[in-house]
């Protein structure tokens, strides 16, 4: 687990028990205990109604404004409602429209009657009322199948709506910096900026590669503790081609130069020209120390791919810290397995992916030789791909799940990845809006970036395989 990716993306829950006064009100207490017992072993970050009443339930509708002001206040990202019995659902629903988060609705599964024919709680029929009641207000929702908290179709949802709300927190928040225009030959990657801050709130910060060459220039030229420690730290991980050069402390010094003013700049993620005015104005070529910060939790783009930054921000946050993601080509087709295909850049995958087997090398770029490339392949594993794109101003997510396998080498960075049918992938993206480059992020977490669909207007979800209904049934149990 990369703990500072964790703590980039963890994910604060606004727990909303509720009840019905015409049932049970010590059922319902009952289940709530054992609900926050669950949340506390699990370790989720959560503010429970325990300043509300004594019960730490909500069963009037008046007090929405309260629990609102207090999870507000709190900053919690998501509202987990558990329907402890029947549920009081103009309260529920009123707190998750105001709040306009992610919202997850569950009841459990109601135990039998008791001797007399009474039953306690009614969760499940208050789940089709809360449900309506929600949809009147306008507040889109999440939800798990009537269940035990300690079914496994339990937790399998209540991670998968994890990933989605840390995927709309970080989606909400983008700050993408674009380092020089989009390579000459590139139509492939030109967005609309005007359109991305309309629709979506999502801000560019402009930089220009001569800005970057005097901030990296400056760096070198302190020669302070930061280059020195990075330096060696390096040195130590991966083989290195000529570490004594002044090319590898002007890499360095690169890695420094981003962090610096992703910091300075609160940066979600960096779109960089990398080819070829950077090469003339540097002398370097960028890809290892791409994979580098975006190992560390900052995704550096080739190629000035804004929706690229997207993407990758979008895999990264899904993956709540499991993962580092990895930008792609899309290539070639294997040459045995009709259903694989090449996943392969430069050299710009993180190398805390690389194969254990081989170190792998940071090495002169293949074409332009010059000092900066990474040469090795990513381990084994479940890949989840995405792409963020969009045309004539309609915007998509398509995602869908791989697994690596074996394959021939290559030059630079790579992934064999095999799927179900890559035929049907090879037709969503040529059909689109995609392009050759995707984000890859170890586990499947399709779901999860689909079900974060649910909560961005104006963003379509896409998925491949699984498609939507193979979504729903995995999320049933």
């Amino acid at each position: 687990m990369n703990e500072k990716l964790k703590a980039k993306h963890g994910v604060k829950i606004g727990f909303l028990p509720t009840r019905r006064n015409v049932f049970s009100k010590e059922a319902a207490g009952d289940e709530k205990r054992k609900v926050e017992a669950w949340l506390k072993a699990g370790g989720y970050d959560y503010v429970n109604l325990d300043f509300l009443n004594d019960e730490g339930l909500i069963f009037n509708g008046l007090d929405a404004g309260k629990v609102v002001a207090k999870f507000a206040a709190e900053k919690v990202d998501a509202v987990f409602i558990a329907l402890c019995n029947f549920g009081t659902e103009d309260a529920v629903a009123k707190v998750a429209s105001k709040l306009g988060l992610p919202a997850l609705l569950w009841g459990p599964r109601d135990g039998a009657p008791d001797e007399t024919g009474y039953r306690l709680r009614d969760s499940q029929c208050g789940l089709f009322a809360t449900s309506k009641v929600m949809s009147r207000f306008g507040a889109p929702f999440n939800y798990i199948t009537n269940c035990d908290i300690k079914d496994d179709v339990f937790k399998r949802g209540f991670e998968c709506f994890l990933g989605a709300a840390s995927a709309v927190k970080a989606f909400r928040n983008l700050r993408i910096g674009q380092i020089g225009p989009r390579p000459q030959d590139f139509w492939s990657v030109i967005c609309n900026e005007g359109e991305l801050l309309e629709k979506f709130k999502i801000e560019i910060e402009p930089f220009t590669l001569v800005e970057l060459a005097d901030k990296i220039n400056a760096i070198i030229k302190d020669n302070g503790p930061a280059l020195k420690s990075y330096s060696e730290d390096l040195k130590n991980r991966i083989a290195i081609k000529d570490s004594s050069d002044g090319l590898f402390i002007k890499n360095c010094a690169f890695k420094l130069a981003l962090e610096d003013w992703a910091k300075e700049k609160e940066l979600s993620a960096i779109s960089l020209q990398c080819w070829n005015a950077f090469q003339s104005i540097l002398g370097i070529a960028p890809c290892f120390i791409h994979g580098e910060l975006t190992g560390e939790g900052l995704p550096i783009i080739c190629e000035t791919d804004i929706h690229g930054a997207v993407s990758s921000i979008m895999a990264q946050s899904v993956a709540r810290g499991s993962s580092a993601t990895f930008l792609a080509d899309l290539t070639i087709r294997h040459p045995e397995n009709d259903n694989a295909e090449l996943l392969w850049h430069c050299g710009n995958f993180p190398h805390c992916l690389h194969k254990k087997e081989a170190s792998g090398e940071f090495n002169d770029h293949f074409m332009m030789s010059l000092l900066g490339a990474g040469d090795y392949e990513l381990k084994t594993g479940d890949v989840t791909l995405c792409r963020f794109d969009g045309i004539n101003g309609k915007y998509n997510l398509l995602s869908g799940h791989g697994r690596a396998v074996s394959g021939p080498k290559n030059k630079g960075t790579y992934l064999w990845m095999e799927v179900n049918d890559w035929p049907l992938w090879e037709e969503k993206f040529v059909y689109g809006p995609y392009i050759h480059h995707c984000a890859g992020v170890y586990g499947h977490l399709a779901p999860a970036l689909h079900e974060a669909c649910k909560y961005i207007p104006g963003l379509d979800s896409d998925p491949v395989d699984p498609d939507e209904a193979a979504i729903r049934k995995f999320l049933r149990g």
